[in-house]
Parts: C-alpha cells; structure tokens; sequence
C-alpha cells in the first residue's frame, strides 16, 4: 500500500487515553477515531478544509460524543480525513487525500466520513465516530463493506459538532461487526442492556430495490430466508413505499416533477423527498457558514465548489413545506412499521463508483443515492447499513430501518441476525469477505 498502512485515513494521530482505567467498562480495551468535524480540546477542528483550519482556533471543548465514548473506557488514536465542509458523499479530497478504500482500492471510499469508515475498513481501530446529515456514515459504510449506524434524528448530542444542516445532522458510527456496533451505541445512546426483541414485520420495499444495480433478488432472498429462519415467514411483508409517500405526504406535491423527479430511472416520489431535503439542507448550510464562504471565499474542489455556492445562493423558498414533509413523513413511516417494525432497502444504489469519475457522470447515480438516503434523513428514523459480502468483487450492503426512538431494538436486531445472514449468503453464492 503506497502510503503506508494508514491507507491515507488520518488527519493526524494522537492517543486520548479512557477516562478511567477500569477493565469493566463497556468499551474497555477497544481503540476509535474521530471525524474532523468532532472537537476534540487542544486540535483545531478543520472540516475537511486547510481555509477552515486556518481561519479557527483550536477547540476548548471536546465534543460531548466523543467524550461518552471516551468515559465508556475506548481509546481515540486521531482524528480522521472528510469531505470539505461535509457535502459530498464521494470521499475525495483534493487537500487532504482520498483515503484508500480497503475493500476495492480503485474505488471511492464514500464521504463525508470517508477516514472514519476507512480506519474501521482496514483495521485501524476498532469502531469510528462520524456524521450524517444526508449520507455521510450509511454511503461510505456501503462502500468500505462495514457497519455504519445512523441514529434516529436528535437522540445523541451534536454539540462540539460542526453543523452541516441541523433538521439532518446526526453523530454515527462505523464498526466491522455487529457486537462492536451494539457496544458503542449503547453508550452513545446510554441504553441500558435489553433483550432483544423479534421485529412484528419486514417490510421489504420491492421499489427501492429495482434502483440498485445489484441483482436485487439475490440481495432479497438473502434477508428473506435469514427472517423466515429466526422469526418466521409471516413476518415478512412486501410495500412499494413510492406509493405510500405520494399517498401519506401530501405537502410533497410541490417538488414532484422538479430535479430528478420526472426521470424513468427514479421514483417519483422519492426523488421529489430527496428535492425537499436537499433544499433544507442547502438552506441551513447557508445559515451556518454562508458569510464565511463569501467573506473567506475556499479553495474547495470539484463538485463541493459548486454544491457550497449554490447553498450559498439559494432562498427561504418552500423551506416551511420541507418541515410539513418531515412531520408528515415520520407519520407515515411509524403508521407503516409500528412499534417493532422494520423496512428493508438498499443502502446506495449500487457499487461504489471508480475515483475521479466525472462528476456529471455521478449525477444520475448520486440522484437515485439521495431517493433512498432520505427517507431516513427526512423521517428521522434510524437505520443501519449491513455488509453483506461482496458481487463481482465489490461490496453489497443492505439496509434496516426502524422508527424515531428505536435505536437499540435495531442494534440488537442486527446482531441477532448477522450470522444467519452471513450463513445465506454464503448459501447463495454471495461472496463473503473475510
């Protein structure tokens, strides 16, 4: 590996020693990093970008995130390489480096929290901490075949976080299996232990998977037999959920047919949802870091330059119907799962994309990305993104979402089901990574 085992991953390293050294802590013995987007006392806090750290001084505070993970008994080893100012789900960067995807290294590792999933992908540390707002742990966890949590909207302090759009903004984390990822959620989370619960449903959203490039009916079957197996056949249940938002989401009817909605190869509902997020999330960003974009003018790269200055120049326009969407949304959602409810779909819509691919060329693949990150990032439920192996040599993943509030029966799921997924998998001809 060119540059070294570090796969080109961290900012910089240090050691942030546990709180306390206690063997019975929870996360006693394991080692994380942070996102450069976390402030951590005495580190410049540099948000993917050399203006950004020029113009900010070194934090007086360490984020109360990291330090829960901290007083759990973990060890940080460094803060980790991001997307500039955290808006591209890429993971390129043009300051920094990209890190190298340890699971197809001529690929893209994913961002925002391209270093955190990649520290985790090549064993580096144990789990990681990053954000997403609207992708930025689920997409580079997809890519980098691990475990990457988003949690529900609100549930883990993102103060000593550098907000990106707060209607969004969440503080997740990556792991390489289920029990780590449990382990540390708790303590973000600070859950007591529960036994864990069988979901009363999967509801396998059949739309969602015709957007993905990846035999979908393998991916299905896979996630199918590992219920019928532990839970039961009856629990398995089949929804095309663009028709449950054009129904259940009225105020979504002013961005159909805008963007990328009208196109065949997306849901038209869905694209209009990822319309009305992108839009609140472009105005929050605005409100957040606008006047120093234009007062600092950064040097920023491909795609992020336009994305930012765009943000930059857009109006308060439809941002109150984007609320109406969010609370109309949750509703339907929660009406749709209930209490132990879960829906099945894919993370991304396919493999990951080659490095330096042309930006106009992602466009189409980034828009179909967004119809399914943002039924998660406008709900605000939780999700999980689940490793499934690899097809034609690259990583496939799958997603589980639960509802607003649901967080630990979803970390106990995952770990209950692994290993029988794992098991079909490999019975399917699904190449398992070791």
């Amino acid at each position: 590996m060119a540059i070294g085992s570090n796969y080109g991953a961290f900012m910089e390293k240090f050691v942030l020693q546990p709180h306390s050294s206690s063997h019975d802590l929870p996360l006693s013995g394991l080692t994380f990093a942070v996102k450069d987007i976390f402030d951590v006392a005495g580190y410049v806090t540099g948000f993917g970008n050399p203006d950004w750290a020029r113009t900010h001084p070194a934090s007086e505070s360490t984020a109360p995130a990291v330090s829960a993970i901290l007083r759990g008994g973990a060890t940080c080893n460094g803060k980790t390489v991001m997307d500039e100012m955290a808006y591209s789900i890429n993971g390129e960067n043009k300051h920094y480096g990209t890190p190298i995807n340890p699971c197809a290294p001529d690929r893209v590792p994913g961002g925002s929290s391209s270093g955190s999933a990649v520290v985790v992908g090549g064993d580096l540390a144990d789990f990681s901490l990053g954000t997403d707002t609207g992708g930025s742990v689920r997409v580079p966890a997809s890519y980098c075949g691990i475990f990457g949590f988003r949690p529900s909207h609100g549930v883990i302090s993102t103060s000593g976080v550098i907000p990106m759009a707060q209607s969004f903004d969440t503080v997740g984390w990556f792991a390489r299996n289920p029990a780590i990822l449990n382990r540390a959620g708790r303590v973000l989370l600070q859950l007591s232990d529960m036994s864990p619960v069988g979901p009363t449903q999967l509801i396998i959203a059949d739309d969602c998977f015709q957007l993905s490039s990846i035999p979908s009916n393998r991916v299905k079957q896979v996630l199918v037999d590992s219920v019928e197996k532990l839970f039961g056949g009856h629990v398995i249940k089949h929804a095309n959920l663009g028709d449950v938002v054009k129904d259940k989401v009225p105020s979504l009817n002013c961005f159909l047919d805008k963007g990328n909605a009208g196109q065949e190869y997306n849901i038209p509902s869905l694209a209009a949802l990822s319309c009305a997020m992108r839009l609140l999330q472009r105005y929050e960003f605005k409100n957040n870091h606008g006047e120093w974009v234009s007062t600092v003018r950064p040097d920023l790269g491909p795609g992020i330059a336009e994305r930012v200055w765009e943000a930059v120049r857009t109006t308060d326009e439809n941002v109150d119907v984007c609320h109406s969407v969010k609370t109309e949304l949750r509703v339907a959602l929660t009406d749709l799962l209930g209490d132990f409810g879960v829906l099945a779909i894919p993370t991304v819509p396919g493999a990951p994309p080659k490095l330096q691919t042309d930006p106009t060329t992602l466009e189409t693949f980034r828009a179909r990305a967004f119809s399914l990150l943002s039924i998660a990032g406008v709900s605000g439920f939780c999700q999980v993104s689940i490793p499934l192996g690899l097809h034609d040599e690259l990583p496939v993943s799958v997603s589980l979402l639960a509802k607003h509030g649901s967080d630990g029966f979803l970390l106990n799921l995952v770990e209950t089901l692994y290993d029988t997924l794992k098991e079909q998998v490999g019975n399917l001809g699904l190449l398992t990574r070791l």
